[in-house]
């Protein structure tokens, strides 16, 4: 019994010292799992952080790739601005520097309004006239300045339709709306949309800025002042091709714009007092054989080397100034001397040809 009770105590001390070494480890375990913890807290803190700025990092990556890549195809930098062969794009800038000064040039004839124009507007009666005094009026003598200006301001027209003798009103087409635009604004919306080029939501917004906000355009009223207008000109622009198709030499180019954030292109044809303009969603010959006056013109296109067009007309000549930035890029890429001969060549040619000219209208005009 005494062997078995000392076997037994012996037992129970063992097991009591492991638990007591069980009970330690775990509080050590638990320390460093508590500790781990925390640290796993602030790797993943600093993790959304680095996620964070590699998010910044890919954009702006992305960013600058999309400049590195931007050329004359998907934006509106010219020609001259791509980057070919991996050179820099001013390396193929063949603008020449003048030694002009800025402004007009010597000999230019200047435009600015002289008094004795000012007084003839007055009293044409077409400009509003209003006097403004400055200094004691109660003398005699003073000295006249003019300025000119224009007044902006919103105009409500209220028009009274009374009923004919059988009690109808007949009510013009221009009036079937109860509040319609005037002239005015629409001849402003289709001018700006026309010739500046501009969207319709810009349009609306500076047309309402001019009227302090009574207008109160939106970008469907200019869509569909526009669309009137492209209605009721085709027959127009449909004659004025038909004048250029009968030319010997038409020019022509494309202007980029943007439609709906995606790059567009206005496409112009023109002689000497005629422009028509065509919207293209592209430079492409599939997109150019929709175009019904190269469809049928027969004669030169002026270009600036657009390699699509010489699918169309039945010749084709190029704008000098371009061919003499060719040239200058041969000479200073290759180092040839003959590109440099050629556009003193060229210069001249047209030297002489402007001469010969004018004496042919000299004698003409005799």
């Amino acid at each position: 019994m005494g062997r078995k009770s000392n076997y037994e105590n012996g037992m129970y001390q063992q097991l009591m010292e492991i638990m007591g070494r069980l009970e330690t480890v775990e509080k050590d375990s638990a320390q460093k799992i508590d500790t781990l913890n925390k640290r796993i807290n602030v790797l993943e803190n600093e993790n959304l952080v680095l996620k964070q700025e590699n998010q910044l990092l890919k954009e702006d990556n992305a960013r600058l790739k999309s400049i590195i890549n931007n050329d004359s195809s998907n934006t509106s930098l010219p020609p001259s601005a791509d980057q070919k062969g991996g050179k820099p794009a001013n390396t193929y800038n063949g603008r020449k520097k003048t030694e002009r000064k800025e402004g007009g040039q010597k000999g230019h004839k200047g435009t600015t309004l002289t008094k004795a124009e000012i007084e003839e507007k007055i009293n044409s009666g077409k400009c509003k006239h209003e006097i403004k005094t400055i200094g004691d009026t109660s003398g005699q003598k003073y000295i006249t300045k003019y300025v000119v200006d224009l007044a902006v301001e919103p105009v409500i027209t209220e028009i009274h339709i009374y009923a004919d003798e059988n009690g109808k009103y007949v009510i013009p087409e221009e009036y079937h709306s109860d509040v319609t635009y005037g002239a005015n604004v629409k001849a402003l919306a289709v001018y700006l949309y026309s010739e500046g080029v501009m969207s319709n939501d810009r349009i609306a917004s500076f047309l309402n800025a001019a009227s302090n906000g009574e207008l109160e355009l939106s970008e469907g009223s200019i869509y569909g002042f526009c669309k009137k207008l492209a209605q009721v000109s085709e027959t127009s622009i449909s004659n004025l091709e038909t004048e250029m198709l009968n030319q010997k030499v038409v020019a022509t180019d494309a202007t980029t714009v943007t439609v709906n954030g995606k790059q567009n292109y206005i496409r112009n044809f023109s002689i000497k007092n005629t422009v028509v303009y065509h919207a293209m969603n592209s430079k492409s010959i599939e997109t150019l054989k929709k175009i019904d006056f190269l469809k049928y013109y027969t004669g030169t296109l002026l270009h600036d080397h657009e390699t699509a067009l010489y699918h169309f007309g039945t010749d084709h000549a190029e704008c000098n100034v371009h061919i003499i930035r060719y040239l200058r890029k041969n000479t200073e890429e290759t180092g040839n001397t003959w590109s440099n001969k050629m556009i003193t060549l060229l210069c001249e040619m047209n030297k002489k040809t402007k001469r010969v000219a004018g004496i042919g209208s000299k004698f003409i005009s005799n």
